[in-house]
């Protein structure tokens, strides 16, 4: 069945001497005064990933994948490997439907460009679920880095350490609790199911479902030696009635954390949350939050909320 209300929420990660989300040097990533954040990637990354891995029978179109030789496959060649008989298409509208069944597309949306020897296809899906940058929410960013060995010499015949093993570092963050905001708006993808035609897959109940699983889920799902440390820690869910307007400011300036643990969790103050939402019940369908009850508790939760267990 079409999924057609909108939703507005929250997801916290946790990180425990760990790098969740790291730049391009290998250290946590941090704003200009320190403060540590998370790209909207780095989750979007351990949604699909958990998609991807239980429920196999679901497309995932923007993945990584390689070829035999190892080698990362092209747009172009992703593309013909999940649809092998439209690979040569010029069908705008065929395309679109083939990046209509991929329930990564579905959520998130695309920017296709797909070449040809006459003319190229560009199809852009605006997708219905949106997730901003995650902002460490605890009291303090402390970074810290060690030194690591690698069991193979430098293979440098001119280096002075050619017999020896060599060393190198990583970087990890001692605690911190990422807050990223969200929102869905099925309505985004109305103009490229309009173009994709009959037959075309819209967002559906259980595309929302298996949404909301895996930002329950997938961090935790996702255990790297970077990420070991990583986990779902809060996920907060506010459904809308279906045609409601209602427009809810970043969940981000709503939620804080206290500075001190109670019984070793960390603390999550809803109060000015329970004011928003307390002023529009007649457009909120319901309100769940989700819990890792062993490291966080809340306080001025809403009324009517439903809580739950990760």
């Amino acid at each position: 069945m079409t999924y057609k209300k909108r939703i507005f929420g929250a997801a916290i990660v946790k990180a425990i001497n760990s790098n969740y989300n790291a730049d391009f040097t290998g250290q946590p990533r941090t704003l200009p005064d320190g403060t540590v954040y998370a790209t909207d990637k780095a989750f979007k990354y351990t949604i699909k990933n958990y998609l991807k891995d239980v429920y196999a029978n679901e497309r995932i179109f923007y993945f990584k994948r390689f070829n035999e030789e190892f080698v990362p496959y092209s747009l172009d060649d992703a593309y013909a490997k999940m649809f092998p008989d439209h690979k040569d298409t010029r069908d705008k509208k065929i395309v679109a439907r083939d990046l209509l069944s991929c329930l990564d597309i579905r959520l998130f949306g695309a920017t296709f460009a797909k070449k040809g020897r006459s003319s190229n296809i560009a199809i852009s899906v605006h997708g219905p679920v949106q997730i901003n940058h995650g902002v460490n929410i605890w009291k303090e960013n402390n970074i810290y880095s060690e030194q690591i060995m690698s069991p193979f010499r430098n293979p440098d015949e001119n280096s002075d350490e050619k017999q020896a093993t060599t060393l190198g570092r990583q970087s990890k963050l001692q605690e911190g609790h990422y807050l990223h905001h969200f929102s869905v708006n099925p309505k985004n993808l109305e103009e490229v199911v309009k173009l994709a035609g009959e037959g075309a897959n819209n967002l559906t109940e259980d595309d929302i479902s298996k949404l909301k699983e895996a930002m329950k889920r997938g961090v935790t799902w996702y255990d790297s030696a970077s990420k070991s440390g990583s986990e779902n820690e809060a996920l907060i869910w506010i459904e809308l009635k279906e045609g409601s307007k209602l427009v809810l400011p970043n969940l981000t300036q709503l939620l804080t954390m206290q500075e001190e643990k109670e019984d070793g969790k960390v603390v999550l103050d809803c109060s000015k949350l329970t004011q928003k939402t307390d002023d529009f019940t007649d457009d909120i369908d319901k309100i769940e939050i989700f819990l890792n009850k062993d490291s966080i508790k809340i306080i001025n939760a809403p009324k009517d909320v439903n809580i739950g267990e990760l």
